[in-house]
Parts: C-alpha cells; structure tokens; sequence
C-alpha cells in the first residue's frame, strides 16, 4: 500500500508515500500491516488525511512522534481480503515472484525473480537457468500464459530480447 516516509508532526501521525493505484483506499482502511523487516505488526488506523501526493496516517495507541520515528522507511500492506478485486488477467505481483517461466515448448527456463513497474507496462526480470538474467516486457506478444495455481508463466521471448 505504500512506504512511511517520515512523522508528520509531533502527536503520533506518518507521511506515507502510496505504492497502491488508488491513494483514497486508505481512508476505507480500518487496519494494516506494518512490515518491519523483522516482523509484521497489525495496526488500526485512527484517521486519514491527504497531503500532496502523501496519505498521513495516525495509528491507535501511538501518539507522539517517539512511538513512530522507528517506523521511518518501513511498508505498509494489507491483507488478502483487503486487497482490490482483480480484473481478468491482472495479478498481484507478490503472486507472481517465483513461479516457473516456461518457453513456447514449456521448457523450464527459469524463475520470476522480480517485477519492475516502468509505467508504460510491466517488465519481469527472469533469472534464466543457464546464469543469465533476461527482461522481459510483460505485454501479450511475451507474455503467452500465467498460472499461479500451477505456479508457472508461459513465454514468448521475442527477437532481440536474448
């Protein structure tokens, strides 16, 4: 959902920069989850406001800028039923780290290692068997079929791209 830059003012409220589509889901928002590196934590959320392009966030029971200053550089994510409903074809990317990627003849040739979000469309960077590393625009020419069930993407690597 987005990084908590830094505390916004001194009674308990973050800046939150949004790495969701829709900044305005923080405010239907009634808890989230804070990754710390170490662990997760639940958190409920108290109130919501907007500043530029930044959500700032004050969580119950931390009310001065002591109990967040740790949180600084820290994600925010939601729960599973949380999450936005996908439309056909749309997967979130936590989904999608570490499947298979098979070729054309469904050859295994590697793994989904990350997603890279350009803006124009996706790129997939793919830790190929043979040690290589490919990237891997993920448009329908490339990208030919995605399981997650099955834990596989299926490929078209188009000339050029090797």
């Amino acid at each position: 959902m987005g990084i908590i830059t830094s505390p916004h003012g001194v009674r308990g409220e973050v800046k939150v920069y949004p790495t969701t589509d829709d900044v305005r889901r923080f405010k239907r928002l009634k808890e989230i989850i804070l990754d710390t590196g170490k662990e997760r934590l639940n958190l409920e959320i108290e109130s919501v406001k907007f500043v530029k392009q930044f959500a700032v966030l004050k969580f119950k029971g931390y009310d001065n800028i002591n109990d967040v200053e740790k949180f600084r550089q820290k994600s925010l994510l939601v729960a599973r039923e949380n999450a936005v409903r996908l439309k056909r074809d749309e997967y979130f990317i936590a989904d999608l780290m570490g499947l298979k990627v098979l070729d054309e003849e469904e050859q295994e040739i590697g793994v989904l290692r990350q997603v890279i979000e350009t803006g124009a469309n996706d790129v997939y960077a793919i830790d190929m068997k043979d040690g290589r590393e490919l990237l891997l625009p993920a448009i329908k020419q490339c990208v030919l079929e995605v399981d997650v069930e099955a834990g596989f993407i299926k490929i078209h690597i188009l000339e050029g791209l090797l």
